[in-house]
């Protein structure tokens, strides 16, 4: 250790961190970013982490256990989930301050897996959400190796909101019934509050368990933004004094968590049958795709306020050997967490070792006081379940959404019926298909434009916008604004056989501006071979300018450059203009030669 400053370093002002290369003779070390925080860590570092370790404990412990009982599993299996994770991330993870472990978001998808298929056994319930989190760990580890950490950026804003927002509610009618000190048997969010209303219809409602619950719920909230001030560690303790002071689960009957077994996690293979296997797979990927959507923002923001950059890929990687490991100790699926992790900042950690420290002293706990949290009451557990969705829910991005484009305000509420509705895996498959949707409907139907000289303005312009704007005899500039593939291709030719058609006066060329063409295909190559024939029978030529060196290889590639010849090919609109004029003396005077 060095004896150095006890903040992290700080990039040179304007300036952003990168990453640095790596050493080792064979680059392995590139794997275990751990291990070089270790080599570069500084000694005034650890007071600041063991301080936040121990603070973030006070979290660790009731929010995984609570986050394990929301899922359908013993509430052992969040302490399991919680020690292996922290202990596995800090070697693999890139970021220094992420803490990873059972999160809300996860809970549904998990609890889907398991109620489904578990028939109520809690041996077979941990083994499900074992294998899920070897499917996602399995999925995170090849996708970071294979450098497809991009992929979740192909989930837009509103559909996360979207998603979440279902997840956030589905979470919070899942953890009513405990609340409330009863319990219910129903799949789907409907079955679920008809029997949660016909239950308190039939006086199941446990009132100290409700007052307790409540209590402890508005607690959570009122600190939820003080960072001196642990609000979970606060209310779950004084929800438990109450209990065991006036033993209220004696007396009133409010159900309590229970002694844990003592002892840490063993290592086995989740064991389940075959024809499980299907619907455990797509609940792991589901899982994947989530936790890694959120690992990736919640690092690259915590990257961004330290002004340093983490890798994606090595991200990914870092989440999966978290999610293997813990599949292979008796836990279930996790995430970053973006209520522990905001712990561990403000109690100064510096680098993952505040997660380690956390991790330690939970293991010890397990081995030497398993009876400490036997009296904590489980509407107190649903209360912090419950302030973990309400965080989840977005509203005033949605707003600010619906304010500016309103088809995406729906399209995030679309997927938000589809997750309450069809349940949280379809409702994920649904957000991934209104994705690619959204994606192929802004290359399938694109923007494109008739441009004209407009005075006083560099360039040439969309007519539409500029209907002063003057057209050059004879000539159709049309630009078209995204890629050519197959879907849009007939999209293309109609449009530009459309521009010409309306041409005021016979046109002699068309000359596509295709600057914003960033790719080709074999489809979209063909369809401009058959635009060059028809516009050939009409006496009209075919350009292109402004197209880009990668797309006019394609067309090498297609044979298309070599049957149009490199004449018709302009390095920008003003030098197709230039030439056009010149060749058929068209008097034209432009506004910028005017000397203006």
């Amino acid at each position: 250790m060095t004896d150095q400053s006890s903040t992290s370093p700080s990039p040179e002002p304007g300036r952003i961190a990168r990453p640095s290369p790596l050493t080792g003779r064979s680059g392995w070390l590139r794997w275990l970013p751990g291990l070089l925080v270790l080599r570069t860590y500084q000694r005034a570092w650890l007071k600041q982490d063991i301080l936040a370790g121990l603070v973030l404990t006070t979290v660790l412990v009731p929010v995984g256990i609570a986050y394990a009982v929301a899922s359908g599993l013993p509430s052992i299996c969040g302490l399991y989930a919680t020690i292996i994770p922290l202990l596995t991330y800090a070697l693999f993870g890139p970021s220094r301050i992420l803490i990873l472990g059972p999160d809300s978001s996860l809970a549904p998808l998990i609890l889907t897996v398991v109620l489904s298929l578990s028939a109520g056994d809690p041996q077979r319930a941990m083994a499900l959400a074992g294998m899920m989190a070897l499917v996602s760990g399995l999925f995170c580890i090849l996708a970071g190796l294979a450098r497809l950490g991009f992929i979740t950026e192909l989930l837009s804003k509103p559909i996360r909101y979207g998603y979440m927002n279902g997840i956030a509610l589905t979470v919070l009618i899942s953890q009513l019934p405990a609340l409330f000190g009863f319990s219910i048997n129903a799949d789907g969010i409907g079955q679920k509050m008809l029997a949660f209303t016909q239950a308190i219809q039939a006086g199941q409602i446990n009132w100290p368990s409700l007052v307790i619950g409540s209590t402890t719920l508005m607690v959570i909230l009122f600190f939820k933004r003080s960072k001196k001030i642990p609000g979970i560690l606060v209310a779950v303790v004084g929800a438990t004094i109450i209990v065991i002071v006036f033993d209220l689960a004696t007396k009133a009957g409010v159900p309590v968590l229970g002694s844990l077994p003592q002892g840490l996690p063993a290592f086995s293979i989740p064991k389940i049958y075959a024809s499980d296997m299907t619907t455990v797979l797509f609940g792991g990927l589901a899982v994947a795709l989530i936790s890694f959507a959120d690992t990736s923002v919640l690092s690259r923001t915590y990257a961004m306020r330290k002004g340093s950059f983490v890798n994606p890929n090595q991200e990914m990687l870092g989440l999966g050997m978290a999610n293997l490991l813990t599949g292979f100790f008796q836990g279930f699926p996790v995430s970053a967490s973006s209520s522990r992790t905001p712990v561990a900042e403000a109690a100064g950690g510096k680098t993952q070792l505040a997660g380690v420290i956390g991790a330690l002293i939970v293991a010890v706990l397990l081995m030497i006081a398993p009876d400490l949290l036997k009296n904590l009451p489980s509407s107190a557990l649903a209360a912090v379940v419950i302030a973990s969705a309400i965080a989840l829910i977005e509203v005033e991005e949605l707003r600010r959404i619906y304010q500016i484009q309103q088809w995406e305000f729906w399209l995030s509420i679309s997927c938000l019926l589809g997750v309450t509705v069809f349940g949280v895996i379809p409702g994920i498959g649904l957000a991934i298909m209104i994705a690619v949707i959204e994606f192929l409907w802004d290359g399938w139907r694109p923007h494109s434009a008739v441009l004209g000289r407009v005075d006083g303005l560099k360039g040439y312009h969309d007519i539409a916008r500029y209907p002063d704007a003057r057209i050059i005899p004879g000539l159709v500039l049309f630009r078209w604004d995204a890629p050519l593939f197959f879907a849009n291709a007939d999209f293309f030719q109609t449009r530009a056989l459309d521009a010409v058609a309306a041409s005021p006066l016979p046109v002699r060329w068309l000359v596509v501006g295709a600057e914003p063409v960033t790719s080709v295909d074999v489809t979209a190559a063909d369809m401009l071979a058959e635009l060059d024939e028809t516009l050939q029978v009409a006496g009209i030529h075919l350009y292109f300018a402004e197209m880009k060196d990668p797309v006019k290889d394609k067309l090498k590639r297609f044979g298309l450059f070599d049957r149009l010849g490199e004449e018709h090919f302009f390095p920008t609109i003003g030098a197709a203009v230039n030439i056009y004029i010149k060749k058929h003396q068209i008097p034209w005077i432009d506004w910028e030669d005017s000397g203006e």
